[in-house]
């Protein structure tokens, strides 16, 4: 994909795209153990450089990480393996970081209503996720797709199951909900932009091997 990383030299800083949200925090400690330092920001401040490597951190929402990366206009990007596998984006996998864990799952109500319908319906914020897995059980259903609350869907009608992330199950439940079928684990991955990797490969195999070896 054409972007701004192809003007781009093999003297610029790296970039990284750092997701807000629940990797933020272990993300940001994860460069300060690498060695890696930062001037001082404000919260309102999205970029910074960092003061002792040619670094520099762009901080974007989760989803938006890939959409840098892939774009050229970042080097690399931390995000979770869920959003790679909802996306399928084209990028290089450099390394699992190791926090962030959690589940994605199937889940129902431990008191499930029957509803008559044609199809199963199963509500999700993952819907690419959600029709592959049901694909391959042969198992025809109808993907809700939501942005949020998605805990609320079986408990009102609106779904029979949902397909989400889940880190210690509290939330599911706290709505009545169980886990009917781990579908993969994820954590957070450093990923790169295949192309800017080629160009850059010995400053972001440093900064790999910082993250690595932590």
């Amino acid at each position: 994909m054409p972007g701004y990383g192809e003007n781009r030299n093999m003297n610029s800083r790296i970039r990284i795209a750092v997701p807000k949200g629940r990797l933020f925090d272990k993300s940001i400690e994860i460069l300060k153990k690498s060695g890696i330092e930062f001037a001082e920001r404000s919260e309102r401040k999205l970029s910074v450089d960092a003061t002792n490597f040619p670094l520099s951190m762009l901080i974007v929402r989760a989803k938006d990480v890939i959409t840098y990366v892939e774009y050229k206009a970042c080097d690399i990007g931390i995000v979770g393996l869920d959003l790679i596998k909802e996306y399928e984006p084209n990028l290089l996998k450099l390394a699992d970081l190791g926090f962030g864990k959690c589940k994605m799952v199937v889940a129902e109500p431990v008191n499930k209503k029957q509803y008559w319908r044609p199809v199963k319906r199963v509500a999700t914020k993952f819907p690419h996720v959600a029709e592959t897995f049901f694909a391959k059980t042969g198992l025809p259903v109808e993907i809700i797709n939501l942005y949020g609350s998605i805990e609320l869907a079986p408990l009102y009608g609106l779904a029979d199951q949902i397909v989400d992330i889940v880190d210690t199950g509290r939330t599911l439940k706290e709505n009545n909900l169980y886990v009917v079928e781990e579908i993969f684990s994820s954590s957070a991955q450093l990923v790169a932009n295949p192309v800017l990797y080629k160009i850059n490969h010995r400053s972001i195999d440093e900064i790999t091997k910082r993250f690595t070896v932590l």
